[in-house]
């Protein structure tokens, strides 16, 4: 089985990144919160509050700017009409049926375009839309637990990736590829 990150690797960019900016260009509600929220990810890049704190914060936020699951599948479609481009057709290529993408992004996001991703084996962070919040943060070692527990002690043969970020599932990796800018290179 093989891994694919997703931001940076199969989509070009940072997909949440993009997501946050359409919604503020189509939903005024989010401007109040612009603030907040880009001084709680500048704190918490520069390790300043938790994992914990930044996942407060973004429950806050969904809950304040979110209605109900028919206004988020409704944003995925037009976010998608948009943002497909972004979709990286040769790295995409190189996805088998039983390989899986692991990204730190909500799960609704990949749902929406799983058809075009080659897999449907799917590994994100999870959102209640009950509450409209964060149910599971897919990020950093959260990323090997949750491969764990969907795949037990199966390994990954070879994972694709941007970043040195995701060492955790590097370490449990066979092969280690980094993709930078649609180029593969092996690193381990």
């Amino acid at each position: 089985m093989n891994a694919y990150d997703f931001d940076n690797t199969l989509y070009r960019g940072e997909s949440s990144v993009d997501l946050a900016i359409f919604m503020i260009r189509n939903n005024k509600r989010i401007i109040l919160w612009l603030p907040k929220i880009f001084w709680g990810l500048l704190r918490y890049k520069l390790c300043l509050i938790g994992r914990e704190r930044i996942e407060q914060l973004i429950n806050s936020f969904m809950q304040a700017v979110l209605r109900d699951r028919e206004e988020v599948l409704g944003i995925m479609e037009d976010f998608w009409a948009q943002h497909s481009r972004k979709l990286d057709a040769a790295m995409i290529s190189r996805i088998g049926k039983d390989d899986i993408i692991i990204s730190a992004s909500p799960s609704f996001l990949l749902e929406a375009i799983s058809d075009r991703l080659g897999t449907k084996n799917l590994v994100c962070s999870e959102v209640d839309f009950d509450t409209m919040s964060v149910s599971r943060l897919n990020f950093g070692e959260n990323k090997v637990k949750r491969f764990r527990e969907l795949y037990g002690g199966q390994g990954i043969d070879c994972f694709y990736t941007d970043s040195y970020n995701d060492k955790a599932l590097m370490d449990i990796s066979g092969q280690v590829f980094i993709v930078k800018k649609g180029r593969v290179r092996r690193i381990r």
